[in-house]
């Protein structure tokens, strides 16, 4: 059995265990109080992620491969260029595709219309490993395209293309799980790749604090582009969105037609008071 049949054969298992392995975990050592009844919001988010997956298995995850054989069959790409031993290659192609899905999820921050889409997974009003999973399938469908930029332009084989995802489903969910580490623990481990405290911070109710800590895999990322901010800044992190607190505007069905609803500013609440740094919450009565 190749290596590649023997990732394909496991990632799906993998992912499986990694959540079931971490929703005991959050029963166990929750990091944060819980806002919302767990089953309820699961179901919503589980229900909201299979709408997602069906998206990616319809047109993401054909549009990949064949962009990832495209690669091997014509030798393109920036690490094509050069003679590299398989696991040279492979490790660069890692590191390269975690790094342009760091300049993604800035775009879906930073561009109107794809943050239409991407507020979905940040309205959620707690944050554990089913949040991980919970993306609108017009965000998954608007990411093709750079997907598919990322592999040819990286030189993304399919073997490279497969392990990377084998990796990075199990990074998200464990840096969106609601666990609570040893905070020695999660500090040496937030030198090197996001942990929960690292990514609830991304997840504040404060814009500035949701303008950091974009990495999914290695959090160097933020610390080349200044965006990084430590555990230890602010770590009872209140999640989701100012303007979108009420539990009763994100049924599934107004989750699923969220992009097309009208909405006021994400980080203003009712009263228009804006929400953008931690202090500014000691200025408003009713926070």
């Amino acid at each position: 059995m190749t290596l590649g049949k023997i990732i394909r054969e496991l990632a799906f298992p993998i992912a499986v265990a990694t959540f079931g392995v971490l929703v005991l975990l959050e029963r166990k050592r929750p990091l944060r109080r819980e806002t919302e009844p767990v089953a309820r919001r699961t179901g919503r988010n589980l229900f909201v992620a299979g709408t997602a997956a069906v998206a990616m298995a319809l047109i993401e995850i054909p549009i990949a491969k064949r962009a990832a054989s495209m690669v091997e069959r014509k030798n393109v790409g920036l690490l094509k260029l050069f003679k590299l031993p398989e696991w040279l290659e492979i490790s660069l192609a890692v590191i390269l595709l975690d790094y342009t899905l760091y300049l993604w999820h800035v775009l879906t921050h930073r561009v109107p219309f794809l943050w239409r889409f991407h507020v979905v997974h940040h309205v959620d009003l707690d944050l554990d490993a089913s949040t991980a999973l919970r993306f609108h399938f017009g965000e998954l469908i608007a990411s093709v395209g750079w997907r598919a930029i990322q592999i040819a332009v990286i030189g993304v084989t399919p073997k490279s293309l497969q392990i990377w995802q084998a990796l990075l489903i199990p990074s998200i969910l464990f840096h969106h799980s609601n666990v609570e580490l040893p905070e020695r623990l999660e500090k040496f481990l937030s030198k090197f790749i996001v942990t929960p405290r690292l990514h609830g911070i991304h997840h504040s109710v404060f814009r500035a604090e949701t303008d950091s800590n974009w990495s999914s895999g290695l959090s160097v990322w933020d610390r080349l582009h200044g965006t990084f901010r430590e555990v230890t800044e602010h770590a009872d992190v209140k999640i989701g969105v100012p303007a979108h607190q009420d539990p009763r505007t994100l049924t599934i069905g107004k989750l699923l037609a969220f992009p097309l609803r009208p909405h006021r500013d994400c980080w203003q609440l009712p009263d228009k008071y804006l929400m953008d740094e931690p202090n500014d919450q000691h200025n408003h009565p009713n926070i």
